[in-house]
């Protein structure tokens, strides 16, 4: 079949790799398709305009993987509403046989959730405008979608890590990390798995259900990961935050975030929890897409 990936940076990079591997067309859409690899056929296209290329004729599937130019309300809205919002259009005006648009979501959807357990059936409750964002993001495709024939899936995937995502690893190196005071759930997913996963979704025989978590298999505390990280690097224990220190919530809210409908599917991770994926790290395994 033929895949179109709307937005092909690091993550959809990846997976347009694996698509290709397993003998599917992949064509990209990105500012820059001269970066991208031999194996994808890269178009110029800026989503956040009105004007896109031609969906190919025979596009099966579309994978929706944007990424904000920087971290404020604005441009999460340019990115995820109005950049989902022309690629929808110019889908269902091409007439192209696409049978599912995966888009590429975020656990920031349901905020903080006391530490407790969250899977697909809990009720997204952000708490920062790029949930927020994300969530209306979501809505759109599904209201768009409706009575299409099309089937909207939305992957909504915790903390993306891996080559090149090294921001743990250099706070620890560079002493700058802390564990914090309190127990606080990270949920965080390898890069290679995340695009799997797409891959997974797109290609399946069965029909996906419309939403999915992209974690690993075990939900950590940050200082656990920090402490582990010390470990593997010869370097001591990072130090505790002061229990006054006032330190500002984590942005990813204090949630453990449940990957069984995924693996339900036959899926299994390369990587089924952070050691395994930061010991590969560590080891230089993998090369982060420009």
């Amino acid at each position: 079949m033929t895949v179109l990936l709307a937005g092909c940076g690091d993550l959809g990079t990846e997976a347009g790799l694996r698509f290709a591997t397993v003998g599917h067309r992949v064509v990209g859409w990105r500012r820059s398709p001269e970066k991208l690899p031999a194996a994808i056929e890269g178009v110029a296209a800026d989503l956040s305009s009105g004007e896109l290329p031609p969906v190919p004729a025979d596009t099966t599937a579309v994978v929706v993987a944007i990424a904000a130019d920087s971290p404020t309300e604005e441009a999460y809205r340019t990115a995820y509403v109005d950049g989902l919002s022309n690629v929808l259009d110019a889908v269902l005006a091409s007439g192209a046989s696409v049978r599912r648009i995966l888009f590429v979501s975020s656990t920031a959807v349901y905020g903080d959730a006391g530490g407790g357990w969250i899977d697909e059936r809990t009720t997204p409750e952000p708490g920062g405008f790029s949930g927020r964002i994300i969530r209306e993001a979501e809505e759109l495709l599904d209201s768009r979608l409706r009575g299409t024939g099309i089937t909207p899936v939305v992957l909504r995937l915790g903390g993306i890590y891996g080559p090149g995502r090294t921001r743990l690893i250099d706070q620890v190196r560079g002493g700058t990390a802390v564990i914090p005071a309190a127990s606080r759930f990270t949920n965080r997913i390898h890069r290679d798995d995340a695009a799997a996963a797409i891959v997974h979704l797109c290609t399946m025989d069965v029909v996906p259900a419309t939403v999915y978590l992209g974690v690993d298999n075990e939900p950590a505390e940050l200082g656990e990961v920090l402490g582990f990280l010390a470990a593997e690097l010869g370097l001591p224990r990072p130090a505790s935050e002061s229990i006054d220190s006032g330190a500002e919530p984590s942005r990813g809210g204090n949630k453990r975030a449940s990957n069984g409908l995924l693996r339900s599917t036959g899926f299994e991770l390369q990587y089924p929890s952070f050691r395994e994926g930061y010991r590969a790290i560590l080891a230089g395994v993998g090369v982060r897409h420009p």
